[in-house]
Formats: structure tokens, sequence, C-alpha cells
């Protein structure tokens, strides 16, 4: 007879998900309301508040979609992108790419604007692509591109697609509660999200807001949205104000609770304060990777501190270590993906992950496999450099 699950418990410091806060486990594990009950209403309104904050906007179209973030990244390109609409897409890294992918499917042009990968975006590359394409709709971007580690400058990039008459739609998904985000104060039209990364909630659920302009643009389309459960239209009889809500779809009510704690979480430690603690234990981990020898691939003025990509030591089987860190240390970090395939590790701080303990276990576990494998490393000194940059 089969018997029940149950996982071992691991340290998650890969690109995601991330650690989930005990809080939130056991909020998603209190009783399942209906998703109309009056009660659960109220949840939704907060949780509508909280993300508001979080995304440090006051757009009232800011809720969670019903599945993870890359629902939220569809929700944005099938609402917003109509048949042969014209989409600059600013790729520097695997999820730029698949917002291309969003573009051609919904019947958009995607004018791809190839960038090097772990690399900023160049805003003069947009600047010169839009004199190009002055007919262009849309801009999209990511944010942080996970893939690479790699941060942009999304306030110009904002200004310079509103200069163009362009609407803009930004992949938060990896930034959201570790970096600073500020959707009013960048000019975003849209923007999406996930909950398992610097929110350090569960998988399942994606934060996304649409500015009035946003809306604008979709309560006139030309042609219906090609989704019937991610249209917003119909989303919003759901998300909308009031005690009355039409039934759109039974929403994941546990997981919103956990949602909810989280968001709750982060106003008790505060925005800048949970920025600021991604900072300091990035650059606690990057001095105790720098002591042993190893590398950044991004520079460190357009680096991302909550998703570290760091070059493999010459003749060691990446694939090797990270299965012994599993084995070990039940220590998760991530691949390379696409062109940094077997070149870099993925180490994320996200959230409740990002901590000193944590920052210790990866690099103390790191430094053990790796001598194991006759790296050329500096052994000894990586603790000292971390506690260093602690003090």
């Amino acid at each position: 007879m089969t018997q029940s699950f149950i996982p071992t418990v691991r340290t998650l410091m890969g690109p995601g998900p991330s650690d989930v806060n005990p809080r939130i486990l056991n909020a998603m594990a209190k009783p399942t309301i209906g998703h109309l009950d009056p009660e659960f209403i109220r949840l939704m309104d907060e949780i509508k508040g909280m993300l508001q904050y979080a995304f440090q906007t006051k757009n009232q179209l800011t809720i969670p979609v019903s599945a993870p973030g890359s629902a939220g990244m569809e929700t944005c390109f099938v609402n917003l992108v109509e048949p042969g609409d014209k989409v600059i897409v600013l790729q520097n890294g695997v999820f730029g790419g698949r917002q291309a992918d969003n573009v051609r499917r919904f019947g958009g042009e995607a004018i791809v604007v190839e960038q090097e990968w772990g690399r900023a975006i160049d805003p003069a590359a947009l600047e010169a692509t839009l004199k190009e394409h002055g007919d262009a709709k849309i801009v999209s971007f990511v944010h942080a591109e996970t893939s690479t580690g790699a941060q942009s400058d999304a306030k110009t990039i904002c200004e310079i697609a509103a200069r163009h008459g362009c609407l803009t739609i930004v992949d938060c998904v990896t930034s959201l509660g570790g970096s600073e985000v500020a959707l009013d104060a960048w000019g975003a039209d849209a923007a999406y999200s996930g909950t398992q990364k610097c929110l350090s909630c569960a998988p399942g659920l994606s934060p996304v807001s649409f500015n009035d302009r946003a809306v604008e643009a979709i309560k006139n389309r030309k042609t219906q949205v090609a989704s019937w459960f991610l249209d917003l239209n119909l989303v919003m009889g759901y998300w909308g104000e009031g005690q009355t809500r039409a039934y759109h779809h039974t929403a994941p009510v546990n997981a919103l609770y956990g949602l909810h704690e989280a968001l709750v979480i982060l106003e008790e430690e505060g925005l800048e304060q949970s920025w600021q603690r991604h900072i300091d234990n990035h650059n606690a981990l990057k001095a105790g990777l720098e002591a042993l020898g190893l590398t950044f691939i991004v520079p460190e003025s357009e680096r991302l501190v909550q998703l570290n990509a760091v070059s493999i030591p010459e003749g060691v089987d990446e694939a090797a270590v990270r299965k012994q860190l599993l084995t070990q240390y039940n220590l998760e970090i991530g691949a390379g993906l696409g062109s940094l395939a077997g070149k870099v590790w993925r180490i994320g701080l996200m959230g409740y992950a990002s901590n000193p303990k944590n920052v210790l276990l990866c690099v103390n576990a790191l430094e053990s496999v790796l001598s194991q494998y006759n790296a050329h490393i500096n052994k000894g000194v990586a603790t000292a450099a971390i506690a260093a940059a602690y003090q």
C-alpha cells in the first residue's frame, strides 16, 4: 500500500523555490473555507492592500493570479497583446526569451533586442530600437533575470518606453520583496511576480499589478482575450471591490492563506529592511566565495543580490558537486540555464533563506565538496571572510 509522502528537509538555495517560513506553512494548514465566504473576501481585500505595499503602487488592479509566476507572465501578455501588435522584448537571459514566446503565441510581432547574458539591459539599445520601430505598442523586460543574476534599471527603461508612447510589462519574479520594486515611481504599466522566491511562500500564486493606462488598454481591446481563465475583464468580477463577487473560479484558499501570512511578515520586517537584509547576506556570501577563489559573472554594479551566478572552477563536474551537496548536506543550489549551462552555479539567498546560517552552510559545504574533487580553491579562509563581512 502506498504510504503518505514525507519529504526530506532541504535547505533551498537555488533559483527557487526558496525555503518557506514556518509561519507560512502553519497558515496554509488552517481550515479551508469557501472562496465566496465573507471572511475569505476580507482576506482577499487584505492581500490586495499588502500587495500594493510590496509593489509600491496604488494600482487598484493588484491581485494574485491563481497559478505560478509563469501564469502571471501570461496574464500580462494575453491581456495586453493583440494580433499584429509590435512588442519590443529586451532579452538578457532565459526569461526574456519566454516573454518573446508569449508575444508570438498571442499573435504579436516580437522585436527582440538581444543583450549580453550576465549584463544589465542597455537603455541606449532600447532607445535606438524605438526610434527604428515607432509603431511599437509595448516594451517588455525582466527586472531581475533569474537565469544570470543580473538586475536592470527598470525606472530608466520605463521612462524611455513611456516617452515613445509604449506600455511596459515588467518581470519582477525574483526581485519582489528582495530588492527595490517601485511600480509607481518607475511608471511601470504592468508587472508580475511569484510567491516562491523573496516572499518565502510556497509556489503556486503569481502577484500581478496593472495601472490605469494598462486597464484602459485591456478594456478597449479590439479582440477578445485569448484565455478565458486569465481574462482580467472576467477575473475582476471576483477580485473587485465590495462584498458582492461574481464567481469566476475556485480560488486556492489555503495557498492564499500562505500569501497573506507572507505579506504580513514582509510588513512586519519592512520593505527597506528586507532589501537591506538581502544586501548584507549577499555581501557575506560574496566575501566567502571570493575567499575560496570563486568569481561572479555579473559586474558588481549590475548584480542581483538574491540570485548569485558563480563561475565553476576549471575541471570540476558541476552536476556532481550539486548532487553531492544535496545528498551530503541536503543543500540545493541551481545549475546554469541556456548559454550558461555547465558554466555557472546559481546560488539563491531569497526571503526566509537569506540569513547568515545559510551563508555559512553554503560556503563551508562548497569548500568541503570542492576539496574532495581536488579543485583549485583557497582552503580554511572563507569562514573568517564571512565573519569580517558581517562585522
